[in-house]
Order: C-alpha cells, then structure tokens, then sequence
C-alpha cells in the first residue's frame, strides 16, 4: 500500500506542467456538460435513447452515461468483460445522488474518473521521460503537453466513453514495465495477473498489449512454465470465460426478449396491415389477396434494403472479410492510404474543419481532407520527427516494448480494418507511443548542435496542436 501510494503521489517539480493540463480539461469538461446539461440532468428523461440519440461528439458513445445512471451490461461483454462492473460503484453514487437531489448528476460523476485518468497519464508520461528516457525538465514537460496537444487524446480525455481509462492503465503500464527494466527486474506473476485484469477488463486488446509489455520486460522467463501458465494462461481463461458467464446471464435473456418482442410487434403490424389491404384492394379471392399482399412486402423489404445501404451507418461501413464471431468486425474495402493520412495520423492529430466532430455513422464521410496546406506540413513534420525518433533509440527494449503496443493495433485497425471506419477515436490507444519515441530523438540531440532547433521546433509545432485543436473543439462545444 506504501508503494501504492508513493506511485500515485504527485511530486513538486510535476505540478506546473500538470496542472496546466488540468486546468485545460477542466474547461473542456465544463463545456461538455453544460452542452448536454438540461437534458442529460433531467431524473426522469429516460436513459438509453436519450443519451445515445442526444450526444453527439464524434463516434463516441454515452454508453457510460446510460450504464451508470441504470446499471445493466450495456457494454459489449467480450470486448469490455469488466467494465460495466467496474462503474457499478458510481451508479450506486449516482443513485444516491439523485435520490437526493432529484437531478441526475451522472455527468459530473463520470467526469471526475476521467479527470484523473488523464491527469495521472500526464503524470506517469512525464516519469517515462525523466526517469527512463532521462530528459531535461523542459522538455519532459513539453512532450507530455505534446500527447495532450493531439485531438483525439484531448477529446477522449473529456467524453464519457472508455479511451481515456484505457490510456491511462496503458501509459501507467509502460511506465511501471520501463522501471522494472531499468532496475533489471522482472514482472511478477501477481503483479502481470493484476495489470492484465485491469486493462483487460476495460478492453480485451489492451490485455494483449499489457502481456507484449510483460514479454520485453521479463524476456524468457515470460515462457517459464509456472508464469506462463498463471500470469498468462489462467487470467486469459478466467476473463474470457467471465465474458461468457457475462453474456449467458446479463445479455443473452435481454436479446430474446427484446427479439421476441420485435417479432410480437411486427407481426401485429403487419396483422394491421393485411387487414387494410384487404379492405382496399379490388380483390375478391382470399389468395390473390394474400398473394398480392406478400408481393407488396416484399417490394416495400427491398425498397428498405436499398435505402438502409445508402444510409451512413451501412455507407461507410466497409464490407468484412469473413462473417461470424470477431470477423465480423473486420473491413477488406476502406482505403488504406487514405486512412492513414487523413485519419491515423492525421484526424487523430488535427480536427477537420470540414464535418468537425460529426459522426461517420451518422454524417461524416470516412475521408475527409483538410483545407490548409499547414495541416498535411504539421503531420508530416510530426511523422518525420516520429520516425527519426525510432531510429535514435533503435537499440532500446523499452521503445520497442511501446512500439510492439502500436504495431499492434496498425495490424487490428489498418490490417484487419477493426474499426477503420473511426480509426481516429482509438488514438488514444497508441498516440502516447509518438512522443516517447520522439523523446529519443530530444536524447540524441541533447549534445549536438541541433538541441535548439530541435526544441523550438517541437515547441511551435505542440503551440500549433494545441491551438489549432482548442479553437475548433471549444467552438464546437459552445
């Protein structure tokens, strides 16, 4: 518990830069909640549908909202085995609350976890670069506001979906894999089973990255039989069969009901409306009509079949490469190269003028570009600098323990195409990893000439960010 608490403690010469972070998030999450606020506060406005048709940020989803204000699984349970447990305390809070009040503050509830989720990310990024990458004050401090300075770790920080939290779990992660190297330790078996649990309980491909974190931290003893088996193989078929558990006894009841009371409906619909037709029609023999009926219905399904693919929601889905299970979730046909220029490291970094903020399934086009040159000359800069960093600190284990998280999720996002559609609004998965190779680069230029244009380079372009990305959000939230 001592350790615990030491790890969490905020040290004096961290202060500064982070509380100007937080400050800035501060304003932000004033501003999302008083976007929503007579509405979302309202005790008895109904829940689900009115968070999920009312919020509108992005692709992101109120899922939180609903979940802590009436407590059910509404996470998808084999992507997020833990998470509607995890809030569960705050629902409580929140019913408490609004027994109380009479106004529902669930708001303000979520808000405070993802506060200082992203505060301590800022924190613990700070740490990476002073106590393992071993730089300057300066330009810790700058780096971190960098990460902070990118538009979907921003936005994330701020909107009550689950990117903040798993940022934070993956950054503290990283930090605590990049100290037990330093010290040439290894991760335990509790300590492995504990990290796993936690982030991938919030989502399962964290818990992935967090066992690619153990690999380069431990090496082969990774594969020694006893912490194989109960750090890796056991926690692995626990969650996994949670999930399961979770969907049999939480989701499963709820789908054939709500399917059986779809079916119910629609079947008194269309009662309704063979009867009208029936009443109408000029038709006298009780088949032709039945027969003409079916006809119309058909005509009237493949009338809809075609509308609903000309909407947003099957429009800018691309189409999977298998169907079934988690194939299901794959795209064969977005744009690769266009993705990753207007979207992985481009949206992710700057907002969009054009469809700022709007959503791909209901909106936005997939592929947007940007109005100014300047735009594409940032996010090229920052790629090269990216890059260069890579190179600089090829020869780190713990670079590329961070990079093997990135590289990771290019192979789900951009190889299998999970997500591609939205690929921006995981950024906060992986765009920590940019500054930290970045901060190789500031390493290997701390006694060259370069050091000064180096970091005023890094300066204007995290002014630029921060910037850029605070008059468009602020703008759209007021």
């Amino acid at each position: 518990m001592k350790k615990l608490i030491q790890l969490f403690k905020v040290r004096r010469d961290e202060w500064a830069a982070a509380a100007l972070t937080l400050a800035m998030l501060l304003v932000l999450h004033g501003l999302v909640i008083a976007r929503h606020f007579d509405l979302f506060t309202k005790s008895n406005a109904g829940h689900w549908n009115v968070f999920i048709k009312n919020f509108t940020i992005s692709g992101f989803d109120p899922i939180t909202y609903s979940v802590v204000t009436y407590w059910e699984p509404n996470y998808n349970v084999y992507r997020h085995p833990l998470l509607s447990f995890m809030v569960w305390p705050l629902s409580q809070l929140d019913a408490w609350l609004t027994e109380l009040t009479g106004v529902n503050l669930v708001q303000f509830i979520v808000a405070v976890p993802l506060l200082l989720c992203a505060f301590y990310t800022f924190v613990f990024m700070l740490r990476i670069f002073r106590d393992i990458i071993r730089l300057g004050r300066y330009d810790s401090a700058l780096l971190s506001t960098m990460l902070f300075s990118f538009a979907y770790v921003m936005v994330s920080a701020v909107v009550p979906d689950h990117f903040c939290v798993s940022m934070f779990l993956l950054v503290s992660t990283v930090y605590l894999a990049g100290m037990k190297m330093q010290a040439g330790g290894t991760f335990k078996i509790w300590q492995t089973v504990v990290l796993f649990f936690a982030t991938a309980g919030v989502t399962l491909s964290n818990g992935i990255k967090t066992y690619l974190y153990s690999l380069f931290t431990n090496g082969r003893k990774f594969f020694r039989l006893k912490y194989f088996l109960f750090a890796v193989l056991l926690p692995s078929a626990l969650i996994w069969g949670f999930a399961r558990w979770e969907y049999r006894t939480f989701v499963l009841p709820k789908e054939k009901a709500d399917k059986a009371a779809i079916a119910k409906k629609n079947a008194e619909r269309r009662e309704r409306m063979f009867n009208t037709f029936s009443d109408t029609t000029q038709l006298k023999d009780s088949a032709e009509i039945r027969a003409a009926f079916n006809a119309e219905m058909k005509r009237r399904a493949r009338a809809k079949y075609l509308s609903d693919h000309q909407k947003p929601w099957n429009k800018h889905t691309g189409k999977p490469m298998a169907e079934g299970g988690f194939m299901k979730w794959t795209d064969a046909t977005t744009p690769r190269t266009a993705t990753a220029v207007e979207n992985l490291f481009g949206e992710s970094v700057q907002l969009h003028q054009d469809y700022l903020l709007q959503d791909t399934l209901r909106s936005r086009p997939v592929i947007v570009r940007y109005r100014w040159a300047v735009n594409y000359a940032a996010e090229a800069l920052l790629v090269l600098l990216f890059m260069a960093g890579i190179w600089c600190g090829r020869r780190s284990r713990f670079l590329w323990m961070a990079l093997s998280g990135f590289a990771f999720d290019l192979a789900i996002h951009l190889g299998l195409g999970f997500g591609i559609n939205e690929v921006y609004i995981m950024g906060a998965h992986w765009l920590f990893v940019m500054p930290i190779a970045i901060g190789f680069l500031v390493k290997a230029a701390e006694k060259g000439r370069a050091a000064a244009w180096l970091r005023a380079a890094l300066t204007v372009l995290t002014a630029w960010l921060l910037a850029y990305n605070l008059t468009l959000f602020i703008g759209y939230l007021a």
